[in-house]
């Protein structure tokens, strides 16, 4: 099992970092193996607090984005990670699967009827709080999906492929942070499950921040909808047989 959870760690932060929602590749692998629940949302929390640090790090000595411009999302990110990890044990797993398939499906139609590219204004917009923290909110409480999610707000508001990875992996570090530290005070932790899987993570989220600097906009978007439908029919087929 060490082995499987190591390689699902892997691929969940590989696909994760270029293009969001790896976490509905590594939760049904974890229920499947007979992880509770809870335990495995807390080691998705910990993969990703490695995962996502260590590909933000490289994308901030590479320059790709100031530190500066990630400090206004830090409250945000802590807020909604502990309160969403907070509410996690009154919410039935069902109502949290609904959730993500019309969040996922709300980010889908978005998409196509407006095209994944940046939008360029000669004013800048003010920071969307309210969907950063909402999502942060999701994150906490469950979070498959949550990367895809923050990766169309920040593209959908001005920013590039590169920094927009940048921001989605600080926050998710930030809100997972929040939330591990809640799960862990619960007793969700599973220590012999969390190590392997991140540690796959771990270098499943390097190889993708080396190959992010090689994808187009264009490419970007058409594998941002490509990993969302599967998502969607995923999760639809769970809810609805």
């Amino acid at each position: 099992m060490v082995i499987l959870l190591f390689m699902t760690g892997l691929m969940v932060a590989f696909l994760g970092t270029l293009a969001g929602s790896g976490g509905l590749i590594g939760m049904p692998v974890m229920l499947l193996l007979g992880i509770p629940v809870h335990t495995s949302i807390a080691t998705a929390k910990f993969s990703n607090i490695i995962s996502s640090s260590s590909s933000f790090v490289y994308l901030l000595k590479d320059r790709k984005i100031k530190l500066e411009e990630c400090l206004p999302i830090i409250p945000l990110a802590v807020t909604g990670g502990v309160a969403g990890a907070f509410l996690s044990d009154k919410i039935a797993p069902l109502t949290l699967q609904w959730m993500a398939f019309f969040f996922l499906l709300f980010a889908l139609v978005l998409s196509l009827l407006k095209g994944l590219k940046p939008v360029r204004t000669q004013t800048k917009k003010a920071m969307p709080t309210g969907k950063l923290l909402l999502i942060s909110m999701y994150d906490g409480l469950f979070g498959p999906g949550q990367a895809t999610l923050l990766m169309y707000t920040h593209l959908k508001h001005g920013q590039d492929y590169l920094k927009t990875v940048a921001l989605t992996r600080f926050q998710t570090f930030i809100s997972c942070m929040g939330a591990f530290i809640i799960y862990a005070g619960n007793g969700h932790v599973d220590w012999t499950i969390a190590i392997p899987f991140a540690t796959g993570a771990l270098i499943g989220s390097q190889l993708s921040v080396r190959l992010a600097s090689k994808i187009s906009i264009r490419q970007a978007g058409i594998l941002l909808n490509i990993v969302t439908l599967i998502l969607i029919l995923q999760v639809g087929f769970e809810l609805f047989l």
